[in-house]
């Protein structure tokens, strides 16, 4: 019999790869990351390199055959991209179709007629966790940043004021609530449910965003004061149209998705019947990918075909919402077999037992992994990935609420201190022409405040449900 430190991996579909010492393990652990961390930040190799030679370090320095390795990186890339990479792919569409129909401007500029000048910057917190849940960060951040500019100049308001609750509620959305690639890798790293997951998320999310939104952005506009920057208001996508989708039907079109996944987590806890035809019914059109395909099907008659736009031009738009994910999927794929050698070569075990022997919670144990990677990389979905699948294990033996307060764990530290190696914190800087110590005393701070906040409210339910 091995001794009990020489602890066999899982056997997946892959196999397990190495039977190393929990020693040659944490070094290996240490290598893989270490590669990655370099990759990325000193010579800049993109995530998908990085991410599938860093694997290939990890299994190497494990001792593990390089064609195991090859295998189990192989397994984990596909079932990841099978689990997940339709849903983003139809998320991507959805947030398309959401901004190239002005349905986005329509939801805006609806929201700021009946708002007044001392609610503006709630105001702007609902716009972005509205618009948030189809799109990407980056997108959502491409399509506020005008009225946030527009809002604090003919208003003689502070671009604090009025910006940093619109940060917040997109960053949020990114980081704790699917169907963002993030929170969706997770899920499927330790089987959560996704339903229970995003309300859960919802549930998080929203004392969050107001804590690092609102709240936040009043001390803030105190201590930054910026003025906002000429010639960087692009032209909004309803200038070129006729007409734009409702309000009503607009908003109805975003929240469709979350509104069918809710009912489907809620329809499982009060029936409670795979033989029931409510419930059968209500997993089929609750399933995350017949929720988004519905969202979309809608969306070209409630968003495209409201908006004028013709067969060629939503095909336009399908057709270019999914071009920019490529590199997104790849490097989610390669996330994903990371993730896999990692569980292969043992450490799921090594981390299991750690955490018993250092009575860590897992939740919190989650967030540090997150916020490490996070600090190193610079990355919120190559932190949620590396952290998924480091802790994934510990999710075997926890309840299912439980399993979704990881993801959003997890989540919640993924977006710990962006700082300067990380994209985002230059594409704020010069968005609201800031310096670097302002970007810092704002942007960065506010992404820490979420944090931590998160995770205070994830082990708040912890204790409670």
């Amino acid at each position: 019999m091995p001794h009990p430190d020489d602890a066999m991996a899982v056997t997946t579909a892959a196999g397990p790869i190495t039977s190393a010492g929990h020693a040659q393990l944490a070094l290996a652990v240490l290598a893989g990351i270490a590669v990655l961390v370099l990759l990325i930040t000193r010579w800049k190799l993109h995530a998908f390199l990085s991410l599938t030679l860093g694997s290939l370090a990890l299994g190497a320095a494990a001792g593990a055959p390089l064609d195991r390795v090859i295998d189990s990186f192989g397994a984990g890339l596909g079932s990841t991209v099978a689990g997940v990479g339709v849903l983003i792919a139809l998320g991507s569409i959805l947030g398309r179709l959401l901004a190239d129909s002005g349905g986005a401007d329509q939801i805006v500029d609806t929201i700021l007629a009946r708002t007044s000048p001392r609610r503006m910057p709630w105001a702007m917190l609902l716009i972005a966790c509205i618009i948030g849940l189809p799109l990407f960060f980056e997108v959502g951040i491409v399509l506020l940043v005008p009225v946030v500019l527009l809002v604090a100049k003919r208003g003689g308001q502070s671009l604090i004021r009025i910006g940093v609750p619109a940060l917040a509620g997109l960053s949020v959305m990114h980081g704790l609530v699917p169907p963002h690639p993030g929170p969706l890798v997770a899920i499927d790293a330790v089987d959560a449910d996704l339903g229970l997951t995003l309300a859960l998320g919802v549930l998080v999310a929203v004392p969050t965003a107001v804590i690092a939104g609102p709240l936040f952005g009043r001390y803030a506009a105190r201590r930054v004061d910026v003025t906002p920057p000429e010639g960087l208001i692009p032209e909004r996508p309803s200038e070129r149209l006729d007409r734009r989708p409702g309000f009503g039907a607009t908003v109805a079109t975003v929240l469709l998705p979350v509104v069918l996944m809710l009912a489907k987590a809620l329809v499982d806890i009060v029936v409670d019947d795979p033989e029931s035809t409510v419930q059968r019914v209500a997993d089929v059109v609750g399933d995350p990918m017949i929720a988004l395909l519905a969202a979309v099907l809608l969306g070209l008659f409630t968003l495209g075909r409201a908006a004028g736009l013709g067969r060629d031009r939503l095909a336009g738009s399908v057709e270019g919402a999914l071009a920019p994910i490529a590199g997104i999927l790849l490097i989610v794929g390669a996330g994903g077999g990371f993730k896999q050698v990692l569980i292969d070569a043992g450490v799921g075990g090594m981390i299991l037992e750690i955490s018993e022997d250092w009575n860590v919670s897992a939740l919190l144990l989650g967030w540090l992994i997150a916020v490490g990677i996070r600090l190193a990389t610079g990355s919120a979905t190559v932190a949620t990935i590396s952290a998924a699948g480091l802790v994934g294990p510990l999710a075997e033996g926890m309840s299912t609420s439980h399993v979704a307060l990881l993801v959003l764990a997890i989540g919640a530290g993924s977006l710990f201190l962006s700082h300067v190696n990380d994209a985002g914190f230059w594409l704020v800087k010069e968005y609201f022409g800031m310096s670097v110590g302002q970007t810092l005393r704002t942007w960065s701070l506010m992404e820490t405040i979420i944090s931590v906040t998160a995770l205070l409210w994830v082990l708040l339910l912890s204790l409670i449900i």
